[in-house]
């Protein structure tokens, strides 16, 4: 299974950003799914570090640093890009001044301190798409799933995704991405498996 051996190599190197292109009959986001504890597999396993998560729930294996962002919106369109972010920070243990700092670090790193308190619903796609991955990184993750980031965002914000993903990269993230635009996707990748 695919599944199994990619985690297995960015588990095991951490300098990855991989990607899995998707013609329009296949759907690398059940692999996705597989890895982080929605669908099970019919058969095989899926390791992380050598350990068999296969039947772990989905909290735990986001305990041990998976973090999946699906391609449909997942932030709360009633809310400020600020509450969003302070949405998952206030599920950890941080005091609130660590939780303060947390959040004006993301906020810079994503470049997206301008518009902490735009409601969601204003954001244009590549702004969104910005505080989602604030919000995926809010836990620091080891590894982070993209489904479709470059979908529905226009040119500009590709450039901008494509560079906060290289970012990411930078600092020690295993990266995993499915996009159904290759050429965008294939430009930050270290390695690509594709689908037959």
């Amino acid at each position: 299974m695919y599944a199994i051996s990619v985690i297995a190599k960015v588990s095991r190197t951490l300098w990855s950003v991989i990607s899995i292109p998707s013609p329009f009959f296949f759907r690398p986001a059940t692999i996705f799914r597989m890895v982080v504890g929605l669908l099970s597999p019919e058969k095989g396993n899926v390791f992380l570090d050598d350990k068999r998560i296969t039947h772990l729930p989905m909290y735990k294996r986001a305990r041990l640093g998976i973090n999946y962002l699906p391609q449909e919106p997942s932030i709360f369109q009633k809310m400020t890009v600020e509450k969003n972010i302070l949405s998952i920070l206030q599920t950890l243990k941080y005091s609130k001044k660590a939780r303060n700092e947390r959040l004006e670090e993301l906020l810079e790193e994503l470049g997206i301190a301008h518009i902490r308190k735009s409601v969601a619903y204003t954001l244009s796609g590549g702004e969104s798409r910005r505080v989602e991955i604030a919000r995926a990184l809010v836990t620091n993750p080891k590894f982070i799933l993209l489904d479709e980031p470059f979908a529905g965002i226009d040119p500009i914000a590709v450039e901008d995704i494509q560079n906060i993903v290289a970012g990411l990269k930078k600092k020690g993230l295993g990266i995993l991405i499915t996009d159904h635009n290759v050429r965008e996707t294939l430009a930050i990748t270290d390695m690509a498996y594709i689908m037959a």
